[in-house]
């Protein structure tokens, strides 16, 4: 399948100011924040302790590990420790606890039962974590880790490991004030594994059809007093990507180490190796009644394989009780090879088309925090700081060619013998972003809370070929404001405005003959966030108003304008509730109104963007059983996921039907140590057209039947 470009865009309510500031003043100051702050802190440590009494600076609070489907806390939605019904938007967050019950395997697995979020859109296309936000593609670009960015540049990106993970959040809007470069739909935002006070391991073994998984997790304080702590966490999988000749092959190896010299410091080192290897999606020729998985591609040119480096550190420090500074990095390396036979016809007399892309990245990513708490009779005041940094260089090889055409009743291969590859292109690109941003929240008599955040991006960008590359240079100043309102300490009312930022990108600046502006977004957004139970549940509901502006839009042979608008309307709301008593719910709808309000001369103006539905909804529930004597816990769960009717073209000329699907979920407690599961995604093997792939009129179909067996020991 040829690389599928989404130009969506969001509209700014009016023009910002653009504060001059060089790029050598933001560079200047970035690296003085860098170099100075840890020096003051840890002399501090040495020559004047000090001394915070029991209480220990910790973030597991808001970053997990969670036992249970409800988190209460999150560092994400405001880059600070906040109760989740205080922050003043949508925000989701799959936890430790529902990653296991669901087994998941995906980001995307991850995600399919969080409302406002649509997965699986291209069917068996598994290259990239294909993520849309309230009708809006994450483009590469809305994939964090810790806080940092984990996405995909043209091609070259990696893919969240899951049994590397903590949590997963999804901050749902326009999140340029706090995070920079993002579309309006909102982000997702990984945590990684970290060491825990208390010792614990995990070893893990999986088996299914054509698939086999090892996993060991397993950490402890290194000495008596706990200021040393390490995890280790492993995964070796061998399976296939749900047809003859894919595979799904992975090797994870994750170490981390914490530093806790006083109640005050806090260090974690952070690194992972991944290799995995994958492949294309593949699809079959639209009106085809030949089985849905039938591979029509070339065994010996399938490839999506990456290889995976990350260095890192998370620190923190509290000067006083009311001054913490912290500071978050990682170096990544990643190897990339694409290689990919599509385009299947009816008959073996069409020819298929050959791709291939070999990339290399090289990214470094630091981001610094100063925050401020202070009281003011009945105010509280939290003042954030923050510079970031990030430096990202991508060189690729493009390759095109064709192969030989191929009988999709009778298929037969012929390896890489009847392929033929011609170089193409290569493109390199080196762009630095640095961003400043200041955040304020004023809670007046335990009652509102007014947030209010603001940052200025400047970003500059050299791509095109070695030795013939285009500068460019992209700036935007975006803003942030909220308003909560506590009903109650468990009830609470909100509303905000903000704004995106997202540089159009270098394939689209090279097909425009006049100047180039970011795209551009905002958010207007009101909800209701409802906790009862003790903080057992939380309830959430939100109706918001998205548009993205400056979109490339073709409207004419070889003519690109700037002149593209989406704007999506709707409302989601969704639960989750730790009952007690062994019961656990988890629900989600969405409804997305969506309009391409601008489209050049195209004609499709009024139209639905391409992959956008209108509804979606899911539940899943699980309930357990407690043990008697002899017997341990019996766990069974099960749940639902729909996606509405959607078109597979801007033109809304190709439609997709709407899709139900039925997963399940049993475990066993044998002993205290020892568990058994099993998992069903996709119980009654539900297929439909997921998307159409129109330069090759190919249909890509939705993931069949997935059986998983696990045996877990734990000590």
């Amino acid at each position: 399948m040829m690389p599928v470009f989404h130009r969506t865009s969001l509209v700014p309510a009016f023009p910002t100011p653009r504060p001059a500031m060089s790029a050598a003043m933001l560079r200047t100051l970035l690296c003085t924040a860098c170099a100075i702050l840890p020096i003051p802190l840890l002399a501090q440590e040495a020559e004047n302790p000090l001394d915070l009494g029991t209480v220990r600076f910790e973030l597991e609070g808001a970053i997990g590990p969670d036992g249970t489907v409800v988190a209460t806390r999150t560092a994400t939605a405001s880059r600070t420790d906040t109760p989740v019904i205080d922050v003043p938007a949508a925000v989701s967050v799959v936890t430790e606890a529902e990653l296991e019950r669901r087994d998941v395997e995906d980001t995307t697995d991850a995600l399919s039962y969080t409302s406002s979020v649509s997965t699986d859109e291209y069917g068996s296309d598994d290259r990239y974590d294909y993520v849309r936000i309230r009708g809006f593609y994450q483009a590469g670009l809305g994939t964090y880790r810790d806080g940092l960015p984990s996405g995909t540049t043209n091609f070259t990106g990696g893919k969240l490991e899951p049994f590397g993970l903590q949590r997963i959040e999804v901050l749902k809007g326009s999140t340029s004030t706090l995070f920079g470069l993002n579309t309006p739909g909102g982000l997702v935002n990984a945590i990684t594994k970290r060491p825990q006070d208390q010792p614990f391991g995990e070893s893990t073994v999986a088996v299914g059809p054509e698939h086999l998984e090892f996993g060991l997790d397993v950490g402890r304080p290194l000495d008596a007093a706990g200021e040393w702590t390490y995890r280790l966490t492993a995964l070796s999988q061998d399976g296939d990507n749900g047809a003859e000749y894919t595979e799904d092959d992975r090797v994870y190896v994750a170490p981390a180490l914490t530093w806790k010299p006083s109640n005050a410091t806090e260090i974690t080192l952070l690194a992972d190796y991944s290799k995995r290897d994958g492949n294309p999606g593949h699809a079959i020729p639209v009106g085809s009644d030949i089985d849905f998985d039938t591979f029509l591609g070339e065994p010996g040119f399938n490839a999506m394989d990456r290889e995976e480096v990350n260095l890192g550190w998370d620190a923190s420090h509290r000067f006083s009780e009311s001054l913490t500074f912290r500071q978050t990095a990682r170096y990544t390396t990643l190897d990339l090879t694409y290689e990919s036979i599509y385009g299947a016809g009816p008959t073996a007399a069409t020819p298929r088309s050959a791709y291939a892309v070999y990339g290399e990245l090289e990214r470094f990513a630091i981001n610094n925090q100063l925050q401020y708490d202070a009281t003011l009779g009945r105010v509280r005041s939290r003042t954030l700081v923050g510079l970031d940094y990030v430096n990202e260089d991508v060189s690729e090889t493009f390759n095109i060619g064709t192969a030989t055409g191929i009988d999709p009743e009778n298929p037969v291969f012929c390896g890489r013998s009847c392929v033929t590859i011609t170089y193409a292109a290569d493109q390199v690109m080196n762009k630095e972003n640095t961003g400043v941003f200041l955040q304020e929240e004023l809670t007046v008599a335990d009652r509102w809370i007014l947030t209010l955040g603001s940052r200025y991006d400047m970003v500059t960008t050299e791509t095109g070929p070695p030795g013939a590359t285009t500068d460019f240079e992209d700036e935007a100043f975006t803003s942030r404001a909220g308003l909560t309102y506590k009903a109650t300490p468990d009830l609470s009312l909100y509303g905000n405005y903000s704004e995106s930022f997202q540089p159009t990108g270098s394939y689209d600046r090279g097909l425009l003959a006049t100047g180039v502006e970011p795209q551009e977004g905002t958010q207007y957004e009101v909800g209701a966030k409802y906790r009862p139970l003790g903080g057992n549940a939380l309830l959430t509901a939100s109706l918001f108003d998205l548009a993205q502006t400056n979109l490339v839009t073709q409207v004419a042979p070889a003519v690109y304008e700037q002149v593209g608008e989406t704007r999506v309307r709707g409302a989601e709301v969704e639960g989750k509730w730790a009952m007690g008593q062994g019961l656990s719910l988890t629900a989600a709808y969405a409804y997305w109104d969506a309009e391409i309000v601008e489209n050049g001369t195209a004609g499709n103006e009024g139209n639905r963007p391409m992959l956008v539905p209108e509804h979606t909804a899911s539940l899943w529930a699980d309930y357990t059983v407690p043990g008697e004597g002899a017997r341990g816990d019996l766990t069974v769960g099960g749940g639902l996921r729909y996606t509405g009717p959607s078109f597979s073209d801007n033109a809304n000329t190709i439609e997709i039907e709407g899709i139900a699907v039925v997963d399940a979920a049993v475990s066993y407690q044998v002993t205290q140590d020892v568990a058994l599961a099993l998992n069903v995604s996709n119980l009654f093997d539900q297929r439909e057209i997921a998307s159409v792939d129109t330069f090759t009129n190919n249909a890509y179909y939705n993931d069949g039947r997935e059986v998983r067996a696990r045996l877990t020991y734990s000590w």
